[in-house]
């Protein structure tokens, strides 16, 4: 019966109501993996575990080494990662992809808000466990890492004010509260770290564009737990189809862990 049942469904051209296959075509779905902050790098376990999920399902991916990696910390100013980014999804694009999702881990998710707000053409967007946060390195508690970051943007500022934004000076940078030295000029110094700039994800989800369907995982033990709902997720344009989520792990280990979820959402998301 059940037979007969699915052949006249198919004889008459109706989709079977547990079935999707039409309205999603992995094929054409190209997804852009970008890695954490030095020492983060394109090799990362968790972000490999995700393009071997997100491959056999049948998708392009595309995981590239970023001016932030532990290889190239830090290679120019932000405008330049943008370009790079491009550069990627370019490359999908040719090579077939027709919606693109930008998928970011730690300064990656700032990327890809960054990008999808600034530049456009991204049809999904997924933040794993967010970091780089400049609002905070400047407006938080001043102790330890924050508050060298804080002097570091004072002294930057001051020196484009004065027309020495060329300078390169050695600033400071925090990363998951660990303290870290880059060499950079003033000017590109300011692209990363200046707390109302492109880099900023507090700022870039506010001008994310409506209809981009958006998935935040946070581990329970990552330093912005707490924040990271009101800071990011609920300033992004509301969609029925992002969702929040906070799972037990750390800033690193929910990589790993979410890849078969990640590959789930895309597929709802990007669902016609």
């Amino acid at each position: 019966m059940l037979r007969r049942l699915m052949l006249w469904c198919l004889a008459i051209g109706l989709a079977l109501p547990f079935t999707t296959a039409s309205s999603f075509a992995a094929e054409t779905v190209g997804v852009l993996l970008l890695h954490g902050k030095n020492p983060g790098s394109p090799q990362n376990p968790g972000l490999q575990s995700i393009r071997t999920k997100l491959e056999a399902d049948g998708m392009r991916v595309r995981v590239p080494d970023m001016p932030w990696s532990g290889n190239r910390y830090i290679d120019g100013d932000w405008a330049k990662a943008m370009g790079e980014i491009k550069s990627n999804l370019d490359a999908l694009r040719s090579a077939g992809a027709t919606k693109i999702v930008v998928l970011g881990h730690s300064i990656g998710c700032a990327g890809a808000l960054s990008y999808a707000a600034t530049r456009g053409g991204v049809d999904a967007l997924v933040l794993m466990a967010p970091g780089h946060v400049p609002y905070y390195y400047y407006n938080a508690q001043q102790q330890g890492p924050n508050g060298a970051v804080r002097a570091s943007i004072d002294e930057a500022r001051a020196l484009v004010a004065a027309g020495q934004g060329d300078t390169k000076r050695d600033f400071k940078d925090n990363n998951q509260g660990k303290a870290l030295s880059v060499r950079l000029t003033a000017a590109q110094y300011l692209s990363y770290f200046d707390p109302n700039g492109e880099a900023e994800m507090g700022e870039m989800a506010k001008k994310v564009p409506a209809g981009t369907p958006t998935l935040l995982i946070i581990g329970d033990d990552d330093p912005l737990t707490t924040v990271a709902k009101s800071y990011i997720f609920d300033r992004l344009p509301p969609n029925p189809k992002s969702v929040y989520q906070t799972i037990k792990g750390t800033h690193v280990s929910v990589l790993q862990s979410s890849r078969d979820e990640i590959a789930t959402w895309i597929k709802q998301a990007l669902a016609n």
